[in-house]
């Protein structure tokens, strides 16, 4: 049963929820992300470079065995190097759009931190001793 207690305590620390808590809200964020780029950014940018998908670039390393019928006995083999560039490409705008979303989120942070704070309100001793001084003040 010790085990079972250790393990509790272990769980339901406050860096063990927050951390579980962080990687639900960023496999979400993630999905946001992903079909921001797939729906949004990828569109556009296939209209703007002629719809070049590099999916399908690919270096033939071996030819496919043909047999005597006509059926194929063995894959052509390939390096799929286009494939490797797709993902770069998709990476490089998946990080941009991250960066953009942070970029934004940290220039409304500042703008909340810029704002000027309310000046403290005087302490009552200091009210009195306003209030003495301009009364002196007054009967001069």
């Amino acid at each position: 049963m010790g085990m079972m207690r250790e393990f509790k305590e272990f769980a339901m620390r406050g860096n063990v929820v927050d951390m579980a808590v962080g990687i639900v809200i960023g496999a979400a964020f993630g999905k946001i992300v992903s079909s921001f780029v797939g729906d949004v950014v990828m569109p556009v940018i296939g209209l703007v470079v002629g719809g070049v998908d590099f999916s399908s670039l690919s270096l033939q390393l071996k030819e496919a065995v043909i047999a005597a019928d006509g059926s194929e006995t063995a894959p052509a083999v390939l390096l799929n190097y286009g494939n490797f560039i797709q993902t770069v490409f998709d990476f490089v705008i998946v990080a941009f759009a991250i960066f953009m979303v942070i970029r934004a989120m940290n220039r409304l942070k500042r703008k909340e931190e810029a704002a000027p704070e309310a000046p403290p309100e005087p302490s009552d001793e200091v009210k009195l001793l306003t209030e003495i001084r301009d009364n002196l003040k007054a009967k001069n």
